[in-house]
């Protein structure tokens, strides 16, 4: 019988560390920590924040995103103009080859529009992104606090 126990809760642990696992590979595209914030219930947009690193020679570009939690999923990012930060919508957005791009607060981000549920602290929800070369990839999107997020990714950054 103890073997049975220590059999089972072996499972158990590895189950739990693949449903834990937020990184995420697309061809040589890499997708790390998909997060959002906690919004209040009768919000009707959201943001998706994530970095994608491209490992290939090649350029590619995040063509489109999609989920069943939103209408419809924007790329955006903020401009300055003047003493103003202004966000705007992008048709696309590059991910130069060898490079790094970040979606984080204040930058480039997935804008979901016309929310069809509003997920909650502790949740997951997929995101489809859509990119030209490496395809389509399904991420989890953690919803959590940014300080969590920042925690989450101090930790990912002291293993490397």
């Amino acid at each position: 019988m103890t073997a049975l126990k220590v059999l089972l809760t072996s499972a158990l642990l590895l189950g739990t560390a693949a449903v834990s696992a937020h990184d995420y590979h697309a061809a040589d595209l890499d997708i790390a920590h998909p997060w959002a914030r906690p919004l209040p219930p009768v919000a009707t947009v959201g943001v998706t924040y994530f970095t994608v690193s491209n490992q290939s020679d090649t350029d590619d570009v995040l063509l489109s995103a999609e989920s069943p939690v939103s209408e419809t999923v924007e790329i955006h990012t903020h401009v300055k103009e003047g003493d103003m930060m202004k966000m705007r919508k992008l048709d696309e957005l590059a991910i130069p080859a060898h490079k790094e791009v970040i979606l984080a607060p204040g930058g480039h981000h997935l804008m979901l529009m016309n929310l069809k549920e509003v997920p909650t602290e502790g949740e997951r929800f997929p995101v489809t992104l859509h990119f030209k070369e490496a395809g389509s990839v399904e991420v989890e999107v953690a919803v959590e606090t940014p300080s969590a997020s920042r925690q989450h990714n101090a930790a990912e950054h002291s293993h490397h």
